[in-house]
């Protein structure tokens, strides 16, 4: 089961770390992978929030988890982050994003059906 969730955290760590880095390589004018000092910060906090997850087990992704832990700005960076290089996921990363908008529609049926 460890193993399991440790899988998890990483996927979600790799997603939402690519997504990071294609909203500052187009917003930040970035190059070759680098991270400007803002979106670093970003990236760490969240894979910092990631590891302490209590959730893991039990959620997808933190856009379907009931506590968000997130401080109030970071989660409004994050959620900036999120609108803009999503749908560019498709086009970049597209078997990421596919495979993003599989999970995320099981988990809303999953959640519909919860008592």
């Amino acid at each position: 089961m460890c193993d399991k969730v440790s899988k998890k955290r990483q996927r979600e760590k790799r997603i939402v770390g690519e997504m990071i880095s294609l909203y500052c390589k187009k917003n930040h004018h970035t190059k070759n992978g680098d991270l400007c000092d803002d979106c670093k910060k970003l990236k760490e906090y969240a894979f910092f929030r990631s590891d302490k997850c209590p959730f893991m087990e039990t959620k997808t992704f933190c856009s379907n988890c009931k506590v968000h832990c997130y401080k109030p700005d970071m989660r409004n960076k994050i959620k900036e982050v999120m609108r803009f290089s999503g749908p560019r996921m498709l086009i970049y990363h597209p078997i990421m994003a596919i495979w993003h908008l599989i999970e995320s529609k099981k988990e809303k049926n999953r959640m519909e059906k919860k008592p």
